[in-house]
């Protein structure tokens, strides 16, 4: 836009939306005029109404019985969403639009790491999740009972969350990358009857086993009774007689027709577990009527979706991205969309960009992580090929900075699309605060304003409502898709996020500040919890892995900006006496750490000490330990039990 409020065009007949001031966007007139929402009273009307408002999406799905309450916010924080209703996700997600006669229509394209590719339509995946939940049934699982699933990104990972919902089993998936024992500990925490694996994943062109390196952790959980594992990479895996199966041979012999199990809109969908500020994760726990229905009008909406679209959440199903928008939220709106198994560099660096080229992505929604490794590797690898087909970014994981926001809008977007800066929580379920791409005026590194009917504020520490400045982030009204407990822990959901302003009021746990506009720009973490590539991470989980290795008296980590990853782990760390700190030991912490959680979790930074900064009451001092890893002036450090150590810690530091 110029300085007079015009548009420009460039030489390729594109309209370039240009700054109107150093930091604001306005959407493209063309956009604007098809977008799905283009009149700015949907804010006024969803606020003074919010019921109506989430009544009208929920209307939009398929119903077995209808609901005749929108909201019970009687017991707060424990909501109730469309009661008296029933409904099946996985007929709202295949059999409706297979019965509309789109049955044809490609529900995913799916490539390969080895460049295998699949055009899976909703008939297909009618088909194959039926017969994989008449497997399940034969396996003697049903309503209620938890399924753990440990998958890579392949075809039979939609299907097995699917086949989940459509007997009304509660899936539980962990991401692929985890290790054993995250995998083994969050099924002991579920009590999952069953796990779905695979042989193997391709990474980086050779097949890394996944049975194989979780097998013989499994007899810890008591309660799991069937193994059942998809073979990716003909590496033979190991298999226990009785309790282990290969997945094609039970949908061979399965029935290919399975009714959906009425479900009540309040009966649990889905377990996810979260790292929180202690060593346990926490059991995210969702709802079948309004998480459908929050993540079925956000992807309509935020993403624009139009039937022709070809849309790409380049995430994982491991976490809450890849639920809601890379299954849920499109397979509900009957979208079309990309699934991609491996890594986004290989075999080269412009692997992405070859997989928008092929099949015409209009719609592509990442990580900023990911966007800053691309910027990492140059523009030059975008410029091969022809994203012209692209209308729409999106951002999600963690708050993406400007150069990196202003980076994917040209060399991505080419000036011309909408960016979507996202801002959600595997609690939340769906998108929280984000631009509508027809009606808001963009600016790179805030997430915006909060979507029609959700209502977020900015509270001081003592609860009172901040208009213009930082502070806590809270979320002051219900919405359908939120968490409605923690699993078998409904104490701790309320400890954790409701206790602190009153039982109607969510503290997010994150920072953030709110403009002169009204724009939220998130801060980050204010507990303990550092996110990695968007990944969230215990502090205390990676102290606990750290800690457990030999030679290891004490630990502490903290969060560190980070280029490429948001945020990188540093660890301090106290050695055993007589043991050396150095590159060695180094080394061999941050193995430890990737077999004990995973690869993601291996710090990235470390520095060694006789002790650490504490209190005379003994608590570590992790502020201090911050503003050694940032070089900053420490101050008065007199109060502490050992004044000298942060001398040695500064000193390496340094180095």
């Amino acid at each position: 836009m110029t300085a007079d409020g015009a548009y420009r065009e460039d030489g390729e007949g594109r309209i370039r939306v240009l700054m109107k001031t150093e930091e604001s966007f306005e959407p493209p007139p063309e956009f604007v005029a098809q977008a799905n929402a283009s009149d700015p009273g949907i804010y006024e009307r969803a606020n003074e109404d919010p019921e109506a408002w989430w009544g009208s999406w929920a209307e939009k799905l398929e119903w077995i019985e209808p609901f005749d309450e929108i909201l019970d916010w009687s017991d707060p924080p424990f909501a109730k969403w469309f009661g008296g209703g029933k409904l099946n996700v996985s007929a709202n997600c295949l059999d409706r639009h297979v019965e509309a006669g789109n049955g044809d229509r490609v529900a995913y394209y799916w490539e390969g790491e080895d460049g295998t590719r699949k055009e899976l339509t909703y008939a297909w995946l009618h088909t194959e999740t039926q017969k994989f939940a008449n497997a399940l049934k034969g396996l003697g699982i049903g309503k209620g009972d938890v399924v753990g699933i440990y998958m890579p990104m392949i075809p039979e990972a939609p299907v097995a969350m699917l086949a989940c919902t459509r007997i009304g089993a509660i899936h539980n998936v962990v991401f692929g990358g985890f290790s054993a024992g995250s995998v083994v500990e969050r099924m002991q925490f579920s009590e999952a009857k069953a796990l779905i694996t695979a042989d193997a994943t391709m990474r980086r062109g050779k097949p890394t086993p996944m049975k194989a390196s979780i097998d013989g952790t499994l007899d810890h959980v008591e309660s799991l009774e069937h193994v059942i594992v998809v073979n990716r990479g003909d590496s033979d895996p190991p298999m226990t007689e009785g309790r282990d199966h290969f997945w094609h041979d039970l949908v061979d012999a399965a029935d290919p027709e399975c009714p959906p199990e009425p479900m009540d809109a309040e009966d649990p969908l889905f377990i996810l577990y979260t790292s929180g500020s202690t060593a346990k994760p926490k059991g995210i726990q969702h709802t079948t009527g309004g998480y459908l229905t929050g993540v079925s009008a956000t992807h309509k909406l935020v993403f624009d979706l139009k039937d022709d679209d070809i849309y790409w959440c380049a995430a994982d199903i491991g976490w809450i991205t890849g639920h809601s928008y890379i299954v849920y939220g499109p397979l509900a709106n009957g979208a079309t969309s990309v699934m991609y198994e491996g890594a986004p560099n290989f075999p080269a660096e412009d692997r992405w960009w070859e997989i928008v080229e092929r099949y015409g992505v209009t719609i592509m929604y990442t990580a900023p992580t990911a966007i800053r490794a691309c910027m990492k590797w140059g523009v030059e690898h975008t410029q091969k090929h022809d994203l012209s087909s692209i209308r729409l970014l999106g951002s999600v994981g963690e708050p993406i900075n400007p150069r990196a926001w202003l980076w994917y809008s040209e060399n991505i977007g080419g000036g011309r699309c909408p960016v979507v800066d996202t801002w959600w929580q595997t609690e939340t379920g769906a998108i929280m605060i984000s631009p509508l791409p027809g009606l808001t005026t963009t600016k790179p590194g805030s997430a915006t304003v909060p979507l029609p009917g959700i209502e977020a504020k900015i509270f001081d520490e003592d609860g009172n409502e901040v208009e213009e400045g930082a502070g806590l982030l809270v979320l002051t009204r219900p919405w359908p898709s939120m968490a409605r407990t923690l699993y078998k822990e409904p104490e701790r959901f309320v400890e954790t996020y409701w206790s602190r302003f009153g039982n109607d009021v969510y503290l997010v746990g994150d920072a953030a500040r709110i403009d002169e506009d009204g724009y939220f720009w998130i801060v980050g973490r204010t507990d303990d919890v550092i996110n990695v590539s968007g990944h969230r991470l215990s502090t205390m989980e990676v102290e606990s892995a750290l800690v457990s290795a030999e030679g290891v008296a004490e630990a502490a980590v903290i969060g560190v900006p980070d280029e490429d990853t948001g945020q990188a782990i540093f660890a301090f760390v106290t050695p055993e006496g007589g043991v050396e700190g150095g590159d060695e030991l180094e080394a061999k912490l941050r193995d430890h750490v990737a077999d004990k959680i995973g690869k993601l979790a291996r710090p990235k930074h470390m520095a060694f000490a006789d002790d650490l900064p504490k209190t005379r009451s003994g608590k570590i001092m992790r502020r201090l330990l911050r503003d050694i890893a940032a070089g900053n002036e420490l101050g008065d450090v007199s109060t502490l039990r050992d004044p000298e150590v942060v001398k040695d810690l500064q000193e390496q530091v340094k180095e």
